[in-house]
């Protein structure tokens, strides 16, 4: 498994809180060979409570989970951290890490487009959305989330735990 791996931070735009202190991840390539084998990683390496489907046309966030997102088949372009955020071009065999608080929505997808995703130790993530009554309980949320113990992809090891040191 080798990928060409990179990462960026979000920015807190007002409405999406994104996190302040850990960067998106994306392992491009990472399930070339093996797409059907994303799900059986992402467990074995503790990141459970996986399922497999699309990723809603609506902008949403996790304040109280890390989500990591499989590209199990298609492609599409996902944006991320709000309306001024980055758009992120997903193809087959990539994966991408979401910390806690990281808004993301799908612009368009092709028709076989699907993600197997996951959380650490199967965390049951809520859903946020736009919403300033609930901002300020959000980042407290977001705050007192533990980095994962593993990697998704890559499990003892990897780029998470070099990169989402708090």
């Amino acid at each position: 498994m080798a990928a060409n791996e990179r990462s960026f931070f979000l920015k807190d735009d007002g409405q999406i809180p994104n996190n302040p202190d850990l960067p998106v991840i994306i392992y491009e390539g990472v399930f070339n060979d093996n797409p059907n084998g994303i799900e059986e990683t992402f467990n074995r390496n503790k990141w459970t409570g996986s399922w497999s489907g699309g990723v809603f046309d609506y902008h949403h966030y996790h304040s109280n989970a890390h989500e990591v997102l499989g590209v199990k088949s298609g492609n599409a372009t996902v944006l991320l951290g709000g309306d001024a955020g980055e758009r992120v071009e997903l193809r087959a065999g990539d994966v991408i890490l979401l910390p806690a608080g990281t808004g993301h929505k799908l612009i368009k997808g092709s028709e076989d487009f699907e993600v197997v995703g996951a959380y650490p130790e199967g965390t049951s993530p809520n859903m946020r959305e736009k919403d300033p009554a609930g901002r300020a309980q959000s980042l407290q949320e977001i705050r007192n989330i533990l980095v994962p113990e593993t990697d998704p992809v890559y499990g003892d090891s990897g780029p998470l735990l070099r990169k989402w040191m708090k």
